[in-house]
């Protein structure tokens, strides 16, 4: 069986509030003992966004130490709850910032023509740390690196994104869901023990590195990110102009 896990808050974009995240934690540990869901589809609820990462009025208070953060969405992603059923993204709409959790701990991505892909953090004065480190693993080094440095001035399009491998299969308007079930209906019927084992070696792949990655972006992010009244005042200040490529 394929389960669908819909990020429902489509007035906000499908933006992570921390109820959000804790559900998303429940739901990942909750399919870790659920033998009938073999393979998972992961989707953003509305027509307008996947996901844009963490809502804005979430507070999440912080250490004093540049060593330490809590970052409300470290622990969103299957991968990071001990999920090793294989997770299939379909993305219409938006997909950024902390979207990248999501994405960046899924096998794969299949997505439809509205879709695009970006990440603000740098024009809000914040450092995009797990974000580029799991972006850097799913796509070529000059991409990631230009889509985070570019902030909210350029968007890449789901061709781009498709061209570059960041999406696996490109679908006609509206039909990206349809999609990803089809593949995971596809994963879910090959035996779930070989499946999940080749899930975590191709994590393992990637997993050291990513690991090691992760240990800079506290300090990183405490010496880097500006106040949050200056990132609350430029988000404020945001304009709508920018490049699809």
């Amino acid at each position: 069986m394929v389960a669908v896990v819909t990020l429902n808050r489509p007035a906000r974009l499908n933006a992570i509030d921390a109820e959000m995240a804790r559900e998303l934690v429940a739901v990942w540990r909750g399919l870790r003992f659920d033998d009938s869901v073999r393979a998972v589809v992961l989707a953003g609820a509305g027509e307008r966004a996947f996901c844009t990462g963490v809502d804005r009025d979430t507070v999440v208070p912080q250490p004093s130490s540049p060593y330490m953060q809590d970052d409300p969405l470290l622990a969103v992603g299957p991968k990071a709850n001990d999920l090793w059923k294989p997770v299939v993204a379909a993305v219409r709409g938006m997909a950024c910032g902390g979207a990248f959790y999501l994405l960046g701990e899924s096998e794969f991505v299949v997505a439809d023509p509205t879709a695009v892909f970006f990440d603000p953090h740098t024009a809000y004065g914040m450092v995009s740390a797990y974000e580029s480190v799991l972006m850097a693993h799913r796509m070529p080094y000059g991409e990631a690196a230009r889509m985070m440095l570019m902030g909210t001035a350029e968007r890449i399009s789901a061709r781009r994104a498709h061209d570059i491998g960041l999406v696996s299969e490109l679908t006609e308007e509206g039909a990206a869901l349809d999609a990803a079930v089809r593949c995971a209906a596809v994963v879910a019927a090959q035996p779930p023990q070989g499946v999940q084992g080749t899930v975590r070696a191709l994590w393992a792949a990637k997993e050291a590195a990513r690991a090691q990655a992760y240990a800079q972006a506290p300090h990183l992010i405490a010496l880097g990110n500006l106040p949050p009244e200056r990132q609350a005042e430029l988000f404020a200040a945001r304009h709508g102009d920018f490049r699809v490529r």
